[in-house]
């Protein structure tokens, strides 16, 4: 034997340097932060979010690259593919996580916070989304999406003295570690089964295994509902809203859009690579999900008085959006194309709206001290362009014209209809309905900006950061941009797909 391990030859895996440019940047931005944070501590407070923010910037001219290159690169025996819908979702994420630095910015400089383990920690969760879009086996997709969470476990108790932010973090690192057992527990009955943890493999052999059809069936449930808590899908939400309740604003922005399509991205690769067979398994699951998600989200957000609470629902609601076209995904190859584009579009438009309305709640409380509801009051009296953006982010959520939520929603109407089955007929009504009561709470608070009084009869103007008036303007100027001409969307997410579509 240990002859054998000294005649070993040992052959270094063939890496495309270019394709993985981008977690190179990241990592290695990573890595200039930790050292920043070394030489300077509280010497230069504003380097580490200026070189934190650059370095996701600079990540981002490798995917332009590789886009134009137009080529699809694959790694490490196929577990790790570069393809247009990679490219795509890494853009996402990294341009979702440099408006979470510009919100950062101030909230964390103006605390008592180290600044350096802060962006450390954030970037570390980027990097692990970046990776994810291109994860194509079973322990990739784990580690990445562990790479996502362990960060986000710290973020959430960032305020250390503060008891709502210890709780926050406690609650969503035990609800975390829970979904990441169970995780692990379905894939590895699906590795048992098929042999592999290659996602072209467990599709190409997961449908052949007649007999072990309760083992595969547990299998599957046991992936997607460990999936559904790192979405917080209902019944597994318990711990969003609490958590982004107690968490630091900015924090609570990046669990909600970045974090959060991080988990859709795993459920795709999931699904349409590994269990695309096996829909008849998965899409009464996603049904369900989807239906729950979206009524119960919708009636207790219906109830909020807190409006991180409201948003904290709001979210639970919208992941019942993006999951209903998965319940017919299955019916037909063309049918899972435009699921998959419906989802996509869906998370791309959600990121954009949903941090805008997180950037507004974080300008106000700088002045008003409150999350409530009614310290909105009167907001278009004395802060007019924070209430116009707001409520152009709320009709969004809504999906009212002319923001882009409108498109999002069509898209996911128009992949429901396309299915002609009675279950996403169904599903397609819920969905309707579901916005119609979404606007009830969104509406509530319009009112509260534009027709109340301020609750204290303070009209100060309230001075909004610059690198926070700069998140505003992309979030504004993408949620319009988009919902006026959502073909300049469509021309990126019309060549995403996947490599079981392509069979």
């Amino acid at each position: 034997m240990l002859a054998q391990l000294l005649t070993f030859a040992w052959t270094a895996p063939s890496l495309d340097y270019h394709a993985l440019a981008p977690e190179i940047i990241v990592a290695a931005t990573i890595v200039v932060l930790i050292l920043v944070d070394v030489f300077t501590g509280e010497r230069s407070r504003w380097a580490s979010s200026s070189v934190a923010g650059i370095g996701l910037l600079l990540a981002l001219i490798p995917i332009a690259t590789l886009a134009y290159d137009g080529v699809d690169r694959v790694m490490f025996g196929g577990g790790f593919v570069v393809d247009n819908y990679a490219l795509v979702l890494k853009a996402l994420f990294l341009v979702a996580g440099y408006v979470v630095i510009l919100l950062s910015t101030n909230y964390i400089a103006e605390g008592d916070y180290h600044e350096g383990e802060y962006y450390t920690l954030l970037l570390s969760s980027v990097l692990g989304m970046v990776v994810m879009a291109s994860a194509r086996d079973l322990i990739s997709i784990f580690i990445a999406l562990e790479l996502v969470s362990i960060p986000a476990y710290m973020l959430a108790a960032w305020r250390k003295r503060d008891q709502n932010s210890n709780e926050a973090g406690l609650k969503y690192y035990l609800m975390g570690v829970f979904a990441s057992a169970i995780l692990l527990y379905g894939m590895s009955l699906i590795f048992g089964i098929t042999g592999s943890t290659l996602l072209v493999d467990i599709g190409a052999d997961l449908g052949s295994y007649v007999s072990s059809q309760p083992i595969i069936t547990l299998g599957i449930a046991f992936v997607l509902i460990g999936f559904a808590f790192k979405v917080s899908a209902v019944p597994f939400h318990q711990w969003a809203p609490d958590t982004y309740e107690g968490a630091p604003t900015p924090v609570t922005s990046f669990l909600a859009v970045a974090s959060k399509a991080a988990g859709f991205v795993a459920i795709l690769n999931v699904l349409f690579i590994g269990f695309y067979g096996r829909h008849d398994v998965w899409e009464p699951l996603m049904w369900a999900l989807a239906a729950l998600s979206m009524t119960v989200g919708n009636l207790i957000a219906l109830r909020q008085t807190n409006v991180v609470r409201m948003l904290a629902y709001s979210g639970i609601a919208q992941a019942g959006y993006i999951l209903a076209p998965l319940a017919v995904a299955g019916a037909t190859l063309g049918t899972g194309s435009e699921a998959l584009r419906s989802i996509v579009v869906y998370l791309l438009i959600y990121a954009g709206m949903n941090l805008g309305a997180f950037a507004v709640v974080l300008a106000v409380a700088r002045k008003t001290r409150s999350g409530e509801i009614t310290s909105f009051g009167g907001l278009f009296s004395y802060a007019p362009v924070l209430t116009v953006c707001m409520t152009i982010f709320l009709f969004s959520l809504a999906g009212i014209p002319p923001a882009a939520g409108w498109f999002a929603k069509l898209s996911i109407f128009s992949s429901l209809a396309s299915a002609g089955t009675a279950s996403g007929y169904v599903l397609a009504v819920i969905v309707g309905l579901n916005s119609v009561i979404a606007f009830g709470y969104y509406g509530r608070l319009i009112r509260v900006m534009w027709m109340d009084e301020a609750p204290d009869g303070d009209r100060t103007p309230i001075k909004v950061p610059t690198s926070l008036s700069f998140a505003l303007i992309i979030t504004v100027a993408v949620t319009l941009v988009w919902g006026v001409f959502p073909g300049a969307l469509t021309h990126f997410t019309d060549h995403v797909t996947l490599f079981s579509l392509l069979r």
